[in-house]
């Protein structure tokens, strides 16, 4: 069975989306400078693939070239700016993918209104078949669930804690190698349950107001 496989000469643009992560190549003109924001949950990862940039993150500003890689931080402020006469091409990601997925900011830092993004901004199709009643009974459905799974996880990581805390003192391996599956079973299923609350809450949130005056 074959796989995707992109390349940044051609397929710039979004290529994968999911709560986990955004992933995307993205090509900027010389002199392009992109909005000063920050985002609330993930960090960003860029790696230039062609031309150079300059890069304002939090109080830093440093100069990019073909290769090279920067992150911002969740919450940190940041800003690029294409320098010379070519075109910049860069990989970027940002985990996790959580709405909202920008914020913008002034000049000083300050935060201005979310920007809740529809999903055609990150080249996906907008499915508007569902009403949006059905969304937000979706949404809570899927939240009460993760409080149940959270309390469940709760549960084995105080039981199985405790019997770690048991073994350690008679050292005992193979039941300490059991605990620990145990706790991981645990934390597995757990986050499985909130990559799926992430993705129903995407699926809302940009339509949530979407009748709200501009």
């Amino acid at each position: 069975m074959s796989f995707a496989i992109y390349d940044y000469h051609t397929d710039i643009r979004n290529v994968l989306i999911t709560p986990q992560i955004r992933s995307r190549f993205l090509r900027m003109e010389p002199g392009q400078v992109a909005d000063i924001h920050s985002h609330d949950l993930g960090h960003e990862i860029f790696l230039i693939l062609e031309g150079r940039v300059i890069f304002e993150i939090g109080d830093g500003v440093e100069k990019l070239g073909p290769g090279q890689m920067c992150v911002a931080l969740a919450d940190e402020v940041h800003r690029v700016r294409v320098i010379g006469d070519e075109p910049m091409i860069m990989y970027l990601s940002v985990t996790p993918h959580i709405h909202p997925t920008h914020t913008p900011r002034t000049e000083d830092g300050e935060r201005l209104p979310h920007q809740f993004a529809p999903p055609n901004a990150y080249d996906l199709g907008e499915d508007i078949s569902k009403p949006l009643e059905e969304l937000i009974d979706h949404h809570v459905e899927v939240a009460e669930s993760l409080a149940e799974a959270a309390q469940a996880c709760a549960r084995v990581q105080k039981e199985m804690g405790a019997k770690l805390k048991e073994i350690h003192a008679d050292g005992d391996n193979p039941a300490a190698v059991a605990a620990r599956k145990a706790m991981w079973e645990g934390v597995y299923t757990m986050f499985k349950k909130v990559y799926e609350f992430g993705e129903v809450w995407n699926e809302l949130a940009p339509r949530a107001a979407e009748n709200e005056p501009e």
